[in-house]
């Protein structure tokens, strides 16, 4: 599925709609260049997921644990890890395997560990489209 979205809100909308759908132990992956809108998309799926506190990316902690919503939710940002190894550290597979939904920003660094059964999301800016044009590529892996 393709959806183009022209402005924040609507990319955000987007990631509230796939929040709502989330089922246990979803997992999705998230790429796409810098500033092309991934934690606006993430801060979406978390609103989606009943997650009122604010949601930012955890960059420099890798993981972030949000619980008050109607799922537990695990915002994962990889952008720095620099060997997957780094991943067991953080009880990455506790969480992808558990009963709540992971989001993985940066996911293609980590492809090989990534599980078989994912929603993949690629976020992709074209300028000759606007400023705020995003081109938002949603598939289900099994």
């Amino acid at each position: 599925m393709v959806i183009e979205t022209r402005c924040p809100e609507e990319t955000f909308r987007l990631g509230e709609e796939l929040g709502r759908k989330a089922v246990p132990g979803q997992v999705f992956t998230l790429t796409g260049d810098l500033g092309v809108g991934k934690t606006v998309f993430t801060q979406g799926l978390a609103k989606g997921l009943g997650i009122e506190e604010p949601v930012n990316s955890p960059t420099f902690t890798i993981v972030q644990v949000y619980e008050d919503g109607r799922l537990p939710f695990y915002h994962f940002d990889v952008y720095r890890i620099g060997d997957v190894e780094e991943m067991d550290e953080v009880g990455f597979e506790d969480y992808v395997m558990g009963d709540g939904v992971s989001l993985i920003e940066w996911a293609d660094l980590i492809e090989e560990i990534l599980p078989e059964k994912r929603t993949r999301i690629l976020i992709e800016k074209d300028l000759e489209q606007g400023f705020d044009y995003r081109k938002i590529t949603v598939e289900e892996l099994e």
